[in-house]
C-alpha cells in the first residue's frame, strides 16, 4: 500500500529537499539509515553528497528488495548497501550522519524506549557527525476516547510531548541543532497516499475474494486515522549534534 509514497513519514519533498541541503553541508562520508525501510532519504542524501557511501538497515523483504532497485534506476549501487537485519545492537556505525526516520522502536527491544533508541544513536553517530531522529509526540494529550480509536492497546505514555522528545535527545548526549515538525497537509499527503493503491483496487475489485478482508483492513486504518490521531499525533524532525565525547 505504499507505492503511492515517496517517503514512509509524513514528509513532503520540500522539506526532504531542506533537510537534506542542511545534512549535506557537513560533507558526510558515511551515512547509516536505521530502519531504512526503502531508502529514499537515504538515496537523495548520496545524490547531494556524491563522494558518500550509505548503509540500510531494514528488516522488511520487500523494503529491502526495493530499496536496491532505486539505488540501481539511480546509479548508486555501487556506493549504497541494503541489509536485511535486525538494528538491535547494530555493529555498522559509527557513521558521520546517522538517519533514523520513525524507527526508533528497531533500536531497542523495549516499546516506546525513546531514551534508549537515543542513547543507541549516540553510540552509532561518530564524533562531530549529525543524527537525523524523527519520531511521534503527542500535539496533545489525546482524550481515552480517541485513544480507543487509535492502534489497539494505544495509551496516553505511548508517546510525550514535544518538549518531552527533545529533552530526551539533549539527556542521551545530544544538542538540538534544528526541530520541525510535520504539517497537517504532510500528514494527509501520507496518510491518503498510504492506502491509495488499495482503495483503487477496492473500488476497481469490489466482488474480488480478497476485496472483504482488505475493505476491512483499510476502513480500519482509515477510521484510526480520522476519528483518531488526526490532529492529536505529531511527527517531529530533530537534526541533533553528539556533544562532544
Amino acid at each position: 500500500m505504499t507505492g503511492s509514497l515517496e517517503f514512509h513519514s509524513p514528509l513532503s519533498p520540500e522539506r526532504a529537499r531542506r533537510i537534506v541541503e542542511r545534512l549535506a553541508r557537513s560533507r558526510p562520508a558515511t551515512v547509516l539509515d536505521v530502519g531504512s525501510g526503502w531508502g529514499a532519504l537515504l538515496l537523495h542524501l548520496l545524490d547531494a553528497v556524491p563522494a558518500a557511501t550509505g548503509v540500510g538497515i531494514e528488516i522488511n523483504p520487500g523494503d529491502v528488495a526495493r530499496g536496491r532497485a532505486l539505488a540501481r534506476r539511480r546509479g548508486l549501487a555501487d556506493r549504497v548497501e541494503f541489509v536485511e537485519e535486525s538494528a538491535v545492537g547494530t555493529e555498522r556505525g559509527p557513521a558521520d550522519l546517522v538517519l533514523c526516520v520513525g524507527s526508533g522502536h528497531a533500536l531497542t527491544d523495549v516499546p516506546g524506549d525513546f531514551a534508549g533508541s537515543l542513547r543507541e544513536l549516540r553510540r552509532l553517530v561518530a564524533p562531530g557527525g549529525r543524527v537525523l531522529y524523527a519520531e511521534g509526540f503527542w500535539q496533545r494529550t489525546p482524550t481515552d476516547a480517541e485513544l480507543a480509536r487509535m492502534w489497539p492497546g494505544a495509551a496516553v505514555d505511548d508517546h510525550t510531548d514535544l518538549a518531552g522528545l527533545v529533552e530526551l535527545a539533549v539527556g542521551a548526549g545530544f544538542r538540538p541543532v534544528w526541530t520541525e515538525t510535520a504539517t497537517e497537509d504532510e500528514w494527509e499527503q501520507f496518510e491518503s497516499g498510504y492506502q491509495a493503491e488499495v482503495e483503487e483496487w477496492l473500488a476497481a475489485e469490489p466482488d474480488h475474494p480478497d476485496a472483504a478482508a482488505r475493505r476491512r483492513k483499510a476502513d480500519s486504518h482509515r477510521a484510526s486515522w480520522l476519528s483518531g490521531y488526526r490532529t492529536v499525533l505529531g511527527m517531529a524532525y530533530l537534526t541533533l549534534a553528539p556533544v562532544g565525547r
